[in-house]
């Protein structure tokens, strides 16, 4: 697995590792989980516009 060097505020860290040891993860797995729940939900939002400007355009067409 690739390893990655980010930078964050301290008290964001602290806040990061709090929850991660509430729900007895690592702190990656915790950042790997919030990725993947912003990518789908970003990937919706895409889908969701997409769907919206196609039914502009069909009703500009019609």
């Amino acid at each position: 697995m690739a390893r990655v060097l980010i930078s964050m505020p301290e008290d964001f860290l602290s806040r990061i590792d709090q929850v991660a040891e509430g729900e007895n993860r690592t702190r990656s797995e915790l950042i790997r989980e919030a990725l993947r729940t912003y990518m789908y939900k970003s990937s919706v939002r895409s889908n969701t516009m997409a769907s919206k400007n196609a039914a502009i355009l069909d009703a500009l067409l019609d």
